[in-house]
């Protein structure tokens, strides 16, 4: 069938391993984090979007200092740049006694359009990407599958229902390569586990938690916020 230019990107991450979603919206992070390095570390704009919640949130800061400090195209000097404005803004405010509240996370307001334009990209043309991801070793992580089922089963019940069963048929083959991982660790194994039983574990981790991403922890946050505010509310 025939793909526009985002179907032919999306197909492409859906032939591949583990989660599509997250992985391309890991890749999106890392190329903006890069693009960030590389060409706007003193433009203004950037400077302002990173002084509103004082030098991102607590994953972004520190995952723009590791991508900086991996790649010597990179280097330290611009992490350095950006947190010296940054803790001279602390700094200032501290000496004039002002609190400083954090705001949205500038590269948090990014990953997360983006996911939310993959998923639908991806409801939009799943139709023609669902026997790729069949027979490909790629596995939704059990936040995106859900957000894509969900939607599609408003749109085409069946493709839904479709989705689900290639779903289901991924999970249990990581079941059963982890099963015979763990047996291989029994005394009277007289083989090693091969590298598909091996791989399993870390597929079976990605299936559930998708990848280690400030949009994989957002969810949970709210959700503890909802709780706490209804604790504190029963409190009173």
């Amino acid at each position: 069938m025939a793909m526009d230019l985002i179907g032919i990107y999306l197909r492409e991450a859906f032939q591949g391993t583990g989660c599509p979603i997250c992985r391309i919206v890991e890749k999106y992070e890392r190329e903006v984090i890069g693009h960030i390095l590389y060409e706007h570390i003193n433009s203004p704009s950037v400077r302002e979007k990173f002084s509103e919640s004082l030098g991102l949130c607590p994953y972004h800061a520190w995952k723009l200092k590791d991508i900086a400090y991996s790649n010597p195209l990179y280097g330290g000097l611009g992490v350095a740049i950006i947190y010296e404005h940054m803790l001279s803004i602390y700094l200032n405010a501290l000496k004039d006694e002002k609190k400083i509240e954090d705001g949205k996370c500038y590269l948090c307001e990014l990953t997360e359009v983006k996911e939310k334009h993959t998923v639908e990209a991806t409801v939009d043309r799943m139709d023609k990407l669902i026997e790729d991801y069949r027979n490909s070793e790629a596995i939704l992580c059990k936040k995106h599958f859900e957000e894509i089922e969900v939607k599609l089963r408003r749109k085409n019940p069946e493709l839904a229902e479709e989705l689900k069963k290639v779903q289901i048929g991924k999970l249990e083959k990581i079941k059963t390569l982890m099963h015979l991982f763990i047996e291989k660790f029994d005394y009277r194994a007289t083989k090693a586990p091969t590298e598909q039983e091996a791989s399993s574990v870390p597929k079976a981790i990605e299936s559930l938690k998708g990848l280690p991403l400030q949009i994989n922890f957002v969810k949970r946050q709210k959700q503890h916020s909802i709780l706490r505010g209804v604790l504190l509310g029963n409190r009173d």
